[in-house]
């Protein structure tokens, strides 16, 4: 696969168009979004969901924090298509996330009501969501490589891989979806990890949220496609956390010397350990979906993050802390444990999932343009 070629800068390189293409099709009325528009916009992405048998819903609550987000320009970065009578039909948005350091990247999500799909709608909307994630890279003012990206289910219709094909998105990662089933641990139980090493398993608590933090920017930092997150992104996004499932492993002796002494330890995590903040060095989110059990078929739990700290790999701290989640969603009268992975995760969690049971139900591409 051919390199991103990074002469001149992103401003350049991102070629954004000075006007956004217009949007004329299916005589939709079209506006940026509010927050009163979340009830209308829940609808349609739930309906778009069934119609393209995508294996999730979504909540209000979700989608208020979506729209909520404190570093959205909903003004600029989103349009909202209505019919005559004032129904929402189709939606586009651009999204950005201000951590993003050694790539600035543009998330393009969208759809078109099924009752109003083949007017061109969702190419027009198409259109306006790739120069619009031009127009943000290039104002960015951060000279690194850019990404446009959006997320394509394995079964996606034939029409929306079409879109991203024309416009030169090409497959990038690969994601599968994972499930173990909990309602077997008599016949097949979860491993007893004893930490060694003065290191402790314990919730994920006020204390421990900003040092978890840190822990998951070190712990993703060789991880193809992240970021760092900012403290406003890592307490975002929290409509479905269940701090009940959510653990960190705490190292309370860290050999501080040591660390300091790393050029891997971030700025961050240094000034955390001068002041002798507590060191998590791994980290277990659990996240409660429960609009998505009735297309599952069963009640499940989500580990939505699992991290590492890379100078504490190879000490057991994942198989603890995923197996603590497990116990919980068990406990809690879950059917499956479920998560999502990158089929090139570097840091063997592949390995670790199918050694305790985990397989594929469903798998997900991400498809970018490279600028």
């Amino acid at each position: 696969m051919a390199s991103t070629d990074l002469r001149g800068s992103l401003a350049e390189r991102a070629a954004a168009p000075a006007v956004l293409p217009a949007l004329t099709a299916g005589g939709l009325t079209w506006r940026p979004a509010t927050t009163d528009d979340a009830p209308a916009l829940l609808d349609l992405r739930n309906t778009i969901a069934a119609a393209d048998h995508e294996p999730y819903r979504e909540s209000l609550a979700e989608i208020v924090e979506l729209l909520g987000t404190p570093w959205r320009d909903l003004a600029a970065d989103t349009v909202l298509g209505l019919d005559a009578a004032g129904a929402l039909r189709a939606y586009g948005d651009v999204e950005t996330m201000p951590g993003d350091t050694r790539r600035v990247r543009a998330f393009l999500w969208g759809g078109v009501h099924p009752d109003r799909r083949g007017e061109g709608i969702g190419r027009e909307v198409f259109a306006w969501q790739e120069a619009r994630a031009r127009q943000v890279l290039a104002a960015s003012g951060k000279d690194v490589p850019g990404r446009l990206a959006g997320f394509l289910e394995d079964n996606a219709p034939a029409a929306k891989v079409r879109l991203y094909e024309r416009a030169g998105f090409t497959p990038r990662r690969y994601y599968s979806d994972l499930e173990r089933d909990l309602r077997d641990l008599r016949t097949h139980p979860l491993p007893v990890v004893e930490l060694g090493d003065g290191l402790r398993l314990v919730p994920l608590d006020d204390e421990h949220d900003e040092p978890a933090r840190l822990a998951h920017n070190d712990a993703f930092r060789d991880h193809w496609g992240s970021e760092p997150q900012t403290p406003e992104q890592w307490r975002s996004g929290r409509a479905t956390y269940a701090p009940e499932w959510s653990f960190v492993v705490v190292d309370p002796a860290p050999d501080v010397e040591a660390l300091l002494a790393d050029p891997a330890t971030d700025a961050e995590t240094a000034a955390a350990l001068q002041v002798g903040a507590p060191l998590v060095v791994g980290y277990h989110v659990g996240s409660r979906y429960t609009e998505d059990f009735a297309v599952r078929g069963h009640p499940f739990g989500y580990t939505d993050i699992l991290g590492v700290r890379r100078a504490y790999r190879g000490r057991k701290v994942a198989v603890a802390l995923l197996a603590a989640g497990m116990r919980a969603f068990a406990a809690d009268g879950m059917a499956v444990a479920a998560l999502d992975v990158d089929t090139q995760n570097p840091s063997g969690a592949h390995g670790l999932y199918a050694s305790l049971g985990y397989t594929k139900r469903h798998g997900s591409r991400l498809l970018t343009i490279e600028l």
